[in-house]
């Protein structure tokens, strides 16, 4: 019996997974799209910055996932609006650095901020012990397709 619940388990897990992810998602979205922050510029805002120094443009279009000539336009128009710029690499004639502006980096605060009133209205009554244990499972779940994913030792 204890088989047959924990394969009903494994068949629901990654459906509700990546329908958390939509939907988490979603929710800051809605929250970011009256700061005109789409999901394309959050997300670069945030590796750009998590990066601290800058980041190589190949490896924020790695971190994004998105192709080079995406990564470009969106670059285009975020330096346009003022909110990050490029400069050569240093150790890589033909790379170039994405740097954060000030105004860039307020951008950034006001996303953090909005992120954090996000995740306490969605992890609302969820225990510490829960949210631990969750952790622990997806960082698992995580490992396990670093190993067998593309790039992996058994990919």
């Amino acid at each position: 019996m204890a088989a047959k619940k924990r394969q009903e388990l494994v068949e629901v897990f990654g459906l509700l997974l990546a329908d958390m992810a939509h939907k988490w998602r979603r929710v800051l979205d809605q929250r970011l799209k009256p700061k005109g922050l789409s999901q394309a510029t959050w997300r670069t805002i945030y590796y750009v910055q998590l990066a601290g120094t800058g980041i190589l443009q190949k490896d924020l279009a790695i971190a994004i996932g998105i192709e080079g000539p995406s990564l470009v336009r969106l670059l285009d128009s975020l330096e346009n609006d003022g909110l990050l710029m490029r400069r050569p690499s240093p150790n890589d004639r033909r790379g170039k650095i994405i740097l954060l502006t000030p105004e860039g980096e307020s951008k950034y605060q006001e996303f953090r901020d909005i992120a954090d009133a996000v995740r306490k209205e969605l992890l609302h009554g969820i225990s510490g012990e829960n949210l631990g244990a969750c952790l622990d499972v997806l960082t698992q779940i995580g490992g396990n397709a670093d190993r067998i994913g593309p790039g992996g030792k058994d990919g």
